[in-house]
């Protein structure tokens, strides 16, 4: 081989080793946007099911708390009643 033909080979071998590293590079790339935008998308899921579960903690409190004063009062009247049944006996 002359000095000719090793210059065209490495100069074939120089432009596929480019080629190949150019598109590896892009294939990386488009795979990691690719799960940062599924991450995002994960994370907006989630972010909506914390507020639904929020929203849900709150409305449980509040009947709760509803309930807790009803049941004040029906304590209060039992006990008004057992001291009216007592008096009776």
């Amino acid at each position: 081989m002359s000095e000719h033909d090793w210059t065209e080979v490495v100069g074939a071998i120089g432009i596929f080793t480019l080629l190949v590293s150019v598109i590896t590079v892009t294939i990386v790339q488009a795979a990691k946007t690719r799960r940062a935008r599924t991450a995002g998308v994960r994370e907006e899921e989630y972010r909506r099911l914390v507020d639904s579960a929020v929203q849900a903690q709150e409305s449980n409190a509040r009947m709760l708390a509803a309930l807790d004063g009803r049941l004040n009062g029906m304590e209060t009247r039992l006990g008004s009643l057992e001291r009216v049944l007592k008096d009776v006996e």
